[in-house]
């Protein structure tokens, strides 16, 4: 229990220094302040494993699996990574949303902090009754898995559409639980107009955000507790991905074009969680293999982006 006070205590900590010192000001979020932050988070991320040795190794924490301590960093990086990974597909969207309601860049990270706190109390939810699920009903593991094919095969088959956050139907809810104002005042959730409190186009972005990162972690929390069911590392890994998440928006949202291939990349992580998944009473695959195909499925998509031409997309896609 000690350590799952520290650790919460630590993004708490966190949380409020980065908003109440270091982004006290809004301000526009360049490139290189963003390459930055990320370095940072992806450092502290990976930094971490070494605690996860270390509770591990000394018993600091309940093993209800039974991890060695050089078996639970494996876990760890590998599930960091894929949480990693899928979070991409949120910074298309963010991006999508951002656009949509015409929200000025210095206050986006604002939106993105506040958005942040409310996906780690639901995503903090569904990993507890997941890992709860997993261990009630052993049976439970072949739906997670069967889930993630079918996602991975929606997402190789969905033909891409343009998503319009004002026709969703998150947003005609949202008109019916408020007023809502197309103007904005600073970084003001709500104004006053006519004598109506009503909400701005901020408070619109966050909630839409809010809610599709929900949608999201359908996909992210199963393919993580194909890795593990110890719900440390489930959480812990999940949980500092998204917070390097607000910085990698800021780093790849200007250059979403140059990632065409990386949803191949999500398709092969996802396809192959799942069937980890449903032959996972039959087949042990090792965690270093685990590791390495799905750093591989992430470097490939970024290479192909990279180094096929966009005008040959057009071949690709006729295939």
């Amino acid at each position: 229990m000690t350590v799952w006070i520290v650790f919460t205590a630590f993004i708490i900590l966190f949380l409020a220094l980065d908003l109440g010192v270091f982004n006290r000001t809004p301000h526009v979020i360049k490139t290189k302040e963003a390459a930055i932050w990320t370095s940072i988070w992806v450092s502290l991320a990976l930094a971490f494993s070494g605690v996860i040795y270390w509770v591990f190794k000394d018993g600091l924490i309940e093993n209800p699996t039974n991890l060695t301590p050089n078996a639970a960093v494996l876990k760890y990086i590998t599930g960091y990574l894929i949480e990693l990974s899928l979070s991409i597909d949120n910074v298309f969207v963010i991006a999508v949303i951002f656009s949509s309601f015409a929200i000025p860049q210095k206050y986006q990270h604002e939106v993105l902090f506040y958005g942040i706190l409310g996906a780690i109390v639901f995503r903090a939810l569904m990993i507890f009754f997941g890992v709860a699920l997993i261990n009630k009903f052993d049976w439970i593991i072949y739906v997670f898995g069967a889930f993630l094919l079918f996602t991975a095969y929606r997402m190789l088959t969905h033909k891409e559409a343009e998503f319009n956050p004002k026709k969703s139907k998150i947003f005609r809810f949202i008109k019916k639980l408020f007023p809502v104002s197309t103007k904005m005042d600073g970084d003001k959730f709500f104004i006053k107009r006519m004598g109506v409190r009503a909400a701005t186009p901020l408070f619109l972005a966050l909630i839409i955000i809010e809610l599709t990162d929900i949608l999201f972690a359908l996909d992210s929390i199963p393919a993580i507790l194909a890795i593990t069911a110890d719900p440390f590392i489930v959480f812990s890994s999940n949980i500092l991905a998204i917070l390097g998440l607000r910085s990698m928006y800021f780093l790849i949202s200007r250059m979403l074009t140059k990632f065409r291939f990386i949803n191949y990349s999500l398709v092969v992580i996802l396809a192959f969680v799942g069937l980890k998944m449903i032959f996972a009473h039959n087949v042990d695959i090792p965690e270093w293999l685990s590791l390495g195909i799905i750093a591989l499925s992430l470097a490939g998509g970024i290479i192909a982006s990279v180094a096929i031409p966009a005008n040959s997309d057009s071949i690709v896609k006729e295939d």
